[in-house]
């Protein structure tokens, strides 16, 4: 049996269309400590993980261990019009591998969606050791990204002693971000040694959107052309990204 309830219905809203910004369908984690899941791209290049432990929840029932996989699309219909001040509980009956949600607001709304079959394996969580820290307004980031989307396909992010550096370049135009340390934006700057690697922005265009859809402060880490770890830290979860670099070759 497994049972909870959610204050802030926006909130799992939130959290569905983020970790759909890798995967149509997803494995959740349910257990005694509360829910999790990580996920693999199709492409096996980006990587998101969510830990939502449960004493985050209004109500949290769960006498087993139990994995559900889910349609990320259908229930972002569902729940497309869910808001903060709205709770849902979500009943999973395993007998007949169905969800029960039930929307509580001005107006009481109930679904029952069928759950998929899960998978028996579990993305391994990444082994990495990073060189730059940068904890910075998820605000600042995304208007960035934003700004660097409009001009080119890949990112190099670049991080120094005294500087967060944001470089995207086209055969037609470049642009340079950078962000000082001691400045509003950057937040935390910790430099083991200067760092620099390039990411194609699809990816991560679309995770600091999400990321920043749900959380006020973004936390970069990375080393010179390795993967790099976004991590969100939404009120009640934290959400984290990983995502591969690109490597040019002469």
């Amino acid at each position: 049996m497994f049972k909870v309830v959610v204050s802030d219905a926006k909130l799992l809203r939130n959290i569905l269309a983020a970790v759909s910004t890798l995967v149509e369908e997803v494995d959740f984690n349910m257990g005694e400590e509360g829910i999790s899941l990580k996920a693999l791209d199709p492409s096996h290049v980006a990587m998101v993980s969510l830990n939502w432990p449960k004493q985050s929840f209004e109500k949290y029932e769960c006498d087993k261990p139990t994995k559900i996989r889910i349609n990320l699309s259908n229930m972002q219909k569902l729940l497309k019009k869910a808001k903060s001040d709205e709770s849902i509980e979500i009943n999973y009956d395993e007998a007949s591998r169905k969800l029960t949600m039930v929307l509580k607001g001005k107006i009481t709304k109930k679904f029952i969606v069928p759950t998929l079959e899960a998978g028996e394996e579990e993305a391994p969580s990444p082994k990495l050791t990073f060189n730059a820290k940068v904890k910075i307004l998820s605000s600042s980031l995304k208007e960035i990204i934003d700004d660097a989307e409009a001009i080119a396909d890949n990112v190099t992010l670049e991080a120094t002693q005294e500087k967060f550096i944001v470089n995207a370049a086209s055969e037609l135009s470049n642009a340079t971000f950078e962000v000082e340390k001691g400045g509003e934006a950057l937040l935390e700057l910790e430099i083991k040694e200067s760092s620099k690697a390039t990411f194609n922005l699809n990816f991560l265009a679309e995770m600091v959107k999400a990321g920043a859809s749900t959380s006020e402060i973004a936390t970069l880490e990375f080393s010179t052309n390795m993967p790099i770890k976004l991590e969100f830290n939404l009120i009640q979860a934290t959400l984290i990204y990983y995502l591969a670099p690109r490597i040019e070759t002469a």
